[in-house]
């Protein structure tokens, strides 16, 4: 079954197969959020009069058996049906005869799929949301912990000034602010409701597109039908640069702690069971976790532009390159998820090595203390910086290792609580409540 067949029309299939390509197989992650839209354009449909109340009755009730059959895992999308959209009108069809045929008034397989994509898009923004706020915490309570621990900072990989482990772990919960809100900004752009443009120039049906939009829980409307459709490639891509993003954080956090258990640096250990050998060099602690992290979230970091590339030069107007878009993003989000996991397991196990800039190695990283702590005497800086450079030249720099910085974000100061209100604040911004209170009043 094809929504778009007609009883003389046969396609090759060999042309079929290639077309439809891996589509079932993400349609099926579809399938909760088809039937949602379903639901809601049932509603519509007979509140302009295009169902009556019965046939709308109806309907909702066998759609609603059908998403229960999702929730249990019971769904399947039949040998010769093309995809999830023609299974549900199928399995309606079968129940209700030429009732159930009615759904597909005053839109399109393209509003459908728009509208599917952005129901799903939006669901597991919410779910990532929810996956980075315990490694939030997690980052925080570990900065918090080791605050006091010193080791090195380094530019161009070389020793600069000190730097703790408060700071190094409170680096990246900030980071994940900033990652949040650019997930907030991709959910404000999926959050709007494209059901109702049909193929992208609307309906002459006196349709109600507000009503889909507050029964699905949506922000707002795609206004503009054309651009509704123009939409779709767009959402998918800010969507993809907002778990690019994430991915940066969790790939330069896993380098850093590849150098760091590395002997020439051991600032970091971890249990032996969280890392693995070698086939011959029995000493071996490797950092596989981190190192797939980083792999897996650095080429996350390529799908903007895989999303940019496969959408480039393409006028207003659906195009089937656009199907294409699901097998790049839909597994992004779960690759992202498990390397949270993964992260979060290896940081909650993680050993700080105490004491380390007491090595004589890492004397010079107190080099600006020391210049510092003349011009607090009066000397004025370029003096003191030409006085301690002379000092390290010659041979006869002193130091010690006490460092007392106070300033916002500074090691002696971290604002741990204050990054914590920042957070708070952008989570406080998705309003993920109230798609919850639309959805399961719409399902339920």
């Amino acid at each position: 079954m094809k929504l778009w067949s007609k009883e003389n029309t046969d396609t090759s299939q060999l042309v079929e197969k290639f077309t439809v390509g891996k589509d079932k197989e993400f349609d099926l992650l579809l399938a909760p959020f088809d039937v949602q839209g379903s639901i809601a354009h049932a509603h519509m449909l007979a509140s302009v009069g295009l169902l009556t109340k019965e046939e709308a009755t109806t309907i909702i009730v066998e759609l609603k058996k059908i998403y229960q059959q999702i929730h249990h895992s019971q769904f399947t999308i039949a040998d010769g049906i093309e995809d999830v959209h023609s299974q549900v009108e199928l399995l309606l069809t079968q129940q209700l005869g030429d009732t159930g045929k009615k759904i597909h008034s005053a839109r399109s397989r393209n509003d459908q799929v728009l509208v599917d994509v952005k129901l799903f898009l939006r669901s597991e923004i919410e779910a990532l949301v929810k996956e980075v706020q315990p490694f939030f915490q997690l980052l925080q309570a570990q900065s918090e912990k080791y605050k006091n621990h010193l080791f090195p900072g380094y530019t161009h990989l070389q020793l600069a000034m000190p730097s703790s482990f408060g700071l190094w772990f409170g680096a990246y919960a900030e980071s994940l602010v900033d990652d949040l809100i650019t997930l907030q900004s991709a959910y404000q752009v999926v959050n709007k409701n494209p059901l109702g443009s049909a193929a992208g120039y609307g309906s002459s049906f006196p349709i109600n597109r507000t009503l889909t939009t507050e029964l699905l829980g949506f922000a707002d409307l795609n206004y503009n039908v054309v651009y509704a459709q123009m939409g779709r490639g767009k959402a998918e891509r800010i969507t993809a640069m907002a778990l690019a993003n994430l991915a940066d954080t969790l790939s330069r956090l896993s380098m850093d702690a590849c150098l760091y258990l590395n002997q020439n640096f051991d600032f970091i250990s971890f249990p032996a069971s969280l890392t693995t050998g070698s086939s011959i060099m029995p000493h071996k602690k490797n950092p596989d976790v981190f190192e797939l992290v980083r792999s897996y979230c650095n080429r996350l970091k390529a799908l903007p532009n895989e999303i940019l590339l496969m959408t480039s030069n393409l006028p207003s107007g659906y195009h089937r390159d656009l199907q294409l878009l699901k097998e790049h993003l839909f597994p992004a989000f779960q690759t992202l998820k498990d390397c949270l996991t993964m992260v979060s397991l290896m940081l909650g196990n993680i050993s700080i090595k105490e004491n380390i800039l007491a090595d004589d190695k890492y004397k010079y990283v107190f080099s600006v203390e020391e210049v510092n702590k003349r011009v607090l005497q009066g000397v004025p800086f370029r003096d003191a910086y030409k006085e301690i450079g002379m000092a390290i030249e010659e041979g006869r720099f002193t130091y010690t290792t006490q460092v007392n910085h106070v300033h916002e974000g500074s090691i002696g100061n971290l604002c741990t609580e204050q990054v914590n209100v920042m957070m708070q604040q952008t989570l406080s911004q998705f309003g993920f409540e109230k798609v919850h209170t639309a959805i399961e009043k719409l399902v339920g």
